[in-house]
């Protein structure tokens, strides 16, 4: 059969324009609205079952070929508009990835939050970079909060610094357990070492009271912020010994067999306190989460090209900082993006 050259470009145009209508079809309109989408990524079974993670993205702006993928913390999902927001104004495309069992990811009968090792998550973070890849940005840059941070570090470090990721952003890391000498050298590795043999053994419970930190962020109580609390829950809930052993094991490598090099951006509050049962309003004003001298100290080693920032008055998730302190946390984190570009 004989086809024209003009019908047959006719033909690869319509072909183009059907298979590009369909990858965009794979888009729904996202919880959060204001031109966010979603899509959800069917991940191989697990121990548990069925697995699928969530891209979240602002829709992709015209002729920019850059963009952030940020990894949420423990306890967490994306919910920060603001950072999307930033990023698009800034010149960045953005997108974001709820991990499996977490927020919109988190199906059925599973358990929130648990895994066995930060190793499950790479195929989510994997996802979400390759879409801002396959449509069409040719720069991506990694960011991640608190075990985010640790797991983005860990993915990082796995891709033997292929040109997959262009910088890495860390917003408080967490690099380290928030303990006292005992806990951390001898109750910690306990718990740890159990973990391998007894998974699913129960070392914290639950309780329905609002931790200082959740106190700081919900707007119902003193914060700013409005958040689906079944999500990122305000309270303490179950932690098992399978997932000390995997941040355990995951803190480990990252701090003893991780060199980077790629451009990192490490940064975390000034100062910690230690979260009580009674509030206090410093609790507004500091990492109550983990220690910042430990974020600094061991960030410091992951990679070559690390720029370490101490944002002042910074609460454990910078961005959701009081605003001068979170304006403070953005100008940084663009201003170290409009260094690595140069």
């Amino acid at each position: 059969m004989n086809l024209h050259i003009s019908n047959i470009v006719k033909l690869v145009l319509v072909m183009s324009a059907f298979f590009s209508i369909n990858a965009n079809a794979q888009y729904v309109e996202d919880i959060l609205g204001d031109g966010y989408l979603s899509r959800t990524i069917e991940q191989p079974d697990d121990y548990d079952g069925k697995v699928v993670c969530t891209v979240i993205k602002k829709p992709t702006m015209p002729n920019v070929k850059k963009a952030i993928v940020y990894v949420h913390g423990y306890n967490d999902y994306f919910f920060q508009k603001a950072l999307g927001d930033s990023a698009n104004a800034h010149g960045y495309n953005f997108y974001a990835v709820d991990l499996r069992k977490y927020g919109r990811s988190l199906l059925p009968n599973q358990e929130h939050f648990f895994c066995k090792k930060m190793s499950e998550y790479f195929p989510d973070i994997d996802a979400a970079v390759s879409i801002a890849r396959q449509e069409g940005n040719e720069k991506v840059y990694l960011m991640g909060h608190s075990t985010g941070g640790l797991s983005s570090t860990l993915y990082v470090g796995q891709k033997k610094n292929t040109p997959n990721i262009d910088g890495l952003i860390l917003n408080s890391p967490f690099f380290d357990w928030n303990f006292g000498p005992m806990m951390e050298n001898v109750l910690m590795p306990c718990v740890s070492f159990v973990g391998i043999f007894a998974k699913r053994l129960k070392v914290q419970g639950s309780n329905n009271v609002p931790c200082g930190y959740a106190q700081c962020l919900m707007k119902n109580f003193r914060g700013e912020w409005d958040y689906n609390g079944e999500w990122k829950k305000p309270y303490e809930h179950t932690k098992r010994a399978g997932w000390v052993h995997a941040i355990n094991r995951g803190q480990i490598k990252a701090r003893r067999h991780t060199d980077i090099k790629c451009p990192i951006l490490l940064m975390s509050s000034d100062k910690s306190v230690k979260e009580e049962d009674d509030w206090r309003e410093e609790f507004m004003y500091a990492d109550v989460v983990l220690d910042t001298k430990e974020i600094q100290k061991y960030g410091k080693k992951i990679g070559k090209n690390v720029t370490p920032v101490i944002i002042k008055d910074g609460m454990h998730d910078l961005i959701l900082s009081k605003k001068n302190v979170r304006d403070e946390a953005y100008k940084t984190i663009f201003e170290w993006l409009e260094k690595v570009e140069k």
